[in-house]
C-alpha cells in the first residue's frame, strides 16, 4: 500500500509541475502577440502502478495523469476578432491613401485654387492701368502659375497612383506568404499528437496566419482533420489543406485595381486592406479625370476670353490662344510670351474691356468653382472615412478586448494559479514523505 503512496505522490508531483511549466508559458508569453492562453488537463489515473510481489494491482484510483494540454478559445469570439480586423484594415487603408490624395489636390498657397484666384486679380489689378508693362508681366506671369499647380497637382495623383499600385502588391505578396504559412502549418498538425503542447503551439500558428490573411482580404474559413484551415475567396481556394493557389494583382492604365486567383478572375475584396486599396485607387482614378477635365475648362476658357479681346484699339487683329494643352493636365503651356500680344481691348474700343469682361468665366460654372466642387466633395469623403475608421477601431477594439478575456493572458490568474499549483505539489509532495515513512516503520519492525 506504501508503495501506492508513493506512485500517487509521484504522479502529482509530475502533473502538477506540467501544470505549472504551462502557468510559466503563459507568463513568458503574457505580450506574445498569438498566443493563446494554455492550460493542463488532469485526470484520475484508473490504476494503480504498483509492482509489489505481495499487492497484485486492480482497478482502483492510482494517481493523476495529464490528459492534455488545453487551449484556451472560443471560435466564435476569433472569428469576430477577424472580422473586425479586417474590417479596421480597410478603413484604415482608405482613410491614409485619402489624406495622401487630399495632399495631392493641395488646396493651399501653392495650389490650383489660389493660383487661379491670384491669376485673376493680376488681370483686374491690369485693368486698372492697362498700359502697365509690369502688370502685364505680372499677369503672364500668373497665368503660368496656374499650369505649374495643375502639372504638381497631377504628377502627385500620378505618384499616389503609384504608391497604391506598389502597396497593393506589397499586401498580395503578404497575403500569398501568410497562406504558405497556414498550408505549412496544416502539414505539421497531420503529425502532432493531439492535446500536446505542439498541438496547441501550432494551433497558434494556424490562427496568426487566418488573422494575417483576414486583415488583407475577406475570406471564408473552414476545418477539416487534424484542426488543418482551409481558406477560400470567391469560390476559389487559396489555401486548400497543404496546397496553396497563390492571389495577383493586376493593375489599369488609370490605376484601377483588379483580382485573379490561379489566373482565373475573381470579385473585388468586401473587406480588408485590399478592398480599402481598391477603393482608395477609384477615387484618385476620378480625381484624375476630375482636375484633367478641369484643366480642359481652364485652358477652353482662357482661350475663348482672350481671343474675343483686341490686342489694339480696333479695327486691330484679334487675340490667340492664350493656353494649349496636348495631353492631361500636365501639358499646360503659355502660348503668349510677349506682354504686347495680350488682348486688352474690347470690341467697343475700351482699352481695358476685355480685361474686366474675364469676369464672364468666373460665374458659377466656372474653373474656380469648378476646383472647390473637387475639394469639397473629397474632404467629404474624407471625413466620412475617418469617422468610419473611429467606428471600426472601437469594434475592433472591443472584438479583441472580448477574444482576449478567453484566450488572452491575465497576470494576476495566472499568480493565483501558480501558487494554488505549488500548494497541489507540495501536497503530492507530503504524500511521498508519508510512504516513505510508513515503508521506513514497517521495515523497522522487522
Amino acid at each position: 500500500m506504501s508503495s501506492d503512496l508513493l506512485s500517487i505522490g509521484a504522479s502529482g508531483t509530475r502533473a502538477y509541475r506540467a501544470a505549472m511549466g504551462a502557468v510559466s508559458e503563459n507568463i513568458t508569453n503574457a505580450t506574445t502577440e498569438g498566443y493563446n492562453r494554455r492550460t493542463v488537463q488532469l485526470g484520475e489515473s484508473p490504476a494503480s502502478a504498483t509492482t509489489s510481489r505481495f499487492y497484485k494491482p486492480g482497478v482502483a484510483f492510482g494517481g493523476v495523469d495529464v490528459v492534455s494540454v488545453v487551449r484556451k478559445t472560443d471560435d466564435y469570439l476569433d472569428l469576430a476578432a477577424r472580422l473586425a480586423s479586417s474590417n479596421y484594415e480597410k478603413a484604415d487603408a482608405r482613410a491614409t491613401w485619402l489624406g495622401n490624395i487630399q495632399t495631392a489636390l493641395d488646396d493651399g498657397s501653392l495650389g490650383v485654387g489660389q493660383r487661379m484666384t491670384s491669376m485673376f486679380s493680376a488681370v483686374e489689378m491690369l485693368a486698372a492701368n492697362p498700359t502697365d508693362v509690369t502688370r502685364r508681366t505680372n499677369v503672364l506671369f500668373a497665368v503660368e502659375q496656374v499650369n505649374t499647380a495643375f502639372k504638381q497637382t497631377i504628377e502627385d495623383l500620378h505618384n499616389v497612383k503609384s504608391g497604391i499600385i506598389t502597396e497593393a502588391g506589397n499586401e498580395v505578396h503578404a497575403l500569398n506568404s501568410a497562406a504558405e504559412r497556414l498550408a505549412s502549418t496544416n502539414e505539421a498538425l497531420r503529425r502532432a499528437i493531439p492535446g500536446s503542447s505542439n498541438q496547441a503551439q501550432l494551433f497558434d500558428q494556424r490562427d496568426e496566419a487566418l488573422v494575417d490573411i483576414a486583415k488583407r482580404l475577406n475570406v471564408t474559413v473552414s476545418y477539416g482533420e487534424n484542426g488543418a484551415a482551409s481558406v477560400s475567396f470567391e469560390g476559389k481556394k487559396l489555401v486548400d489543406n497543404i496546397d496553396v493557389t497563390a492571389m495577383e494583382v493586376n493593375a489599369a492604365s488609370d490605376g484601377t485595381l483588379s483580382f485573379a486567383v490561379g489566373g482565373a478572375a475573381v470579385g473585388q475584396p468586401g473587406t480588408g486592406s485590399l478592398a480599402g486599396l481598391v477603393g482608395s485607387a477609384e477615387v484618385n482614378a476620378d480625381r484624375v479625370t476630375a482636375v484633367n477635365d478641369l484643366a480642359t475648362k481652364y485652358k477652353d476658357d482662357m482661350n475663348g476670353w482672350h481671343k474675343a479681346g483686341l490686342i489694339g484699339a480696333p479695327p486691330s487683329q484679334n487675340g490667340d490662344n492664350i493656353l494649349s494643352m496636348s495631353g492631361d493636365a500636365s501639358t499646360l503651356t503659355l502660348l503668349i510670351t510677349d506682354t504686347a500680344k495680350l488682348a486688352t481691348y474690347s470690341a467697343d474700343g475700351r482699352t481695358n474691356g476685355n480685361l474686366v469682361n474675364i469676369t464672364s468665366i468666373r460665374d458659377e460654372d466656372g474653373v474656380e468653382n469648378g476646383w472647390t466642387a473637387i475639394i469639397s466633395t473629397h474632404a467629404n469623403m474624407l471625413a466620412a472615412t475617418n469617422a468610419e475608421l473611429s467606428a471600426a477601431s472601437s469594434r475592433d477594439q472591443q472584438a479583441q478586448a472580448a477574444r482576449a478575456d478567453v484566450s488572452g493572458v491575465d497576470l494576476d490568474r495566472e499568480a493565483a494559479d501558480l501558487m494554488r499549483l505549488q500548494q497541489a505539489y507540495q501536497g503530492s509532495a507530503r504524500i511521498i514523505q508519508v510512504a516513505r515513512e510508513t515503508l521506513d516503520a514497517i521495515f523497522a519492525i522487522f
